[in-house]
């Protein structure tokens, strides 16, 4: 009996660490975004597979000066146009290339801009720099998010 305890503890903490694994080589999972200007937290972020391998992502909650449940995205111009910013998707079609996710796009809601995105996974999957840019990389500004648990 106790050779089986042992078995089943060890397979339970080696699926306990693949699937940490797992979430540190992804972007998907919740992110607290750190703004590029300030320096201070601004909003947390889940980022999801959409089971198609593309990722998108839903502003979960302000922080801070940012925490206003009835904060609306004024600024929107497509569907998004005075919808409320918690709930709402800023990230769509994220895919996988190499070590970085990219050819999607990312709302910024205190504008209403949509901007190309591209996004690297840094410090074994404990940061993610998220880069929106418009036309080519080099024009556009990045944050680093950190992950939460």
């Amino acid at each position: 009996m106790n050779h089986f305890v042992r078995i089943a503890a060890g397979a339970l903490i080696a699926m306990s660490a693949a699937g940490a694994f797992a979430q540190a080589s992804t972007p998907v999972g919740t992110w607290q975004t750190i703004d590029d200007a300030t320096g201070k937290p601004k909003a947390i972020i889940r980022i999801i597979d959409d089971g198609s391998g593309q990722l998108s992502g839903k502003v979960v909650r302000g922080i801070g000066e940012f925490d206003h449940p009835d904060r609306r995205c004024t600024a929107c111009t497509d569907d998004r146009k005075d919808q409320l910013v918690k709930g709402m998707t800023i990230i769509t079609g994220l895919k996988q290339n190499g070590d970085t996710w990219e050819g999607g796009q990312i709302l910024d809601p205190e504008n209403g801009k949509l901007y190309k995105c591209k996004m690297k996974l840094e410090e074994g999957g404990q940061k993610l720099e998220v880069r929106g840019y418009m036309g080519v990389s080099l024009l556009g500004r990045s944050q680093t998010w950190v992950r939460q648990q």
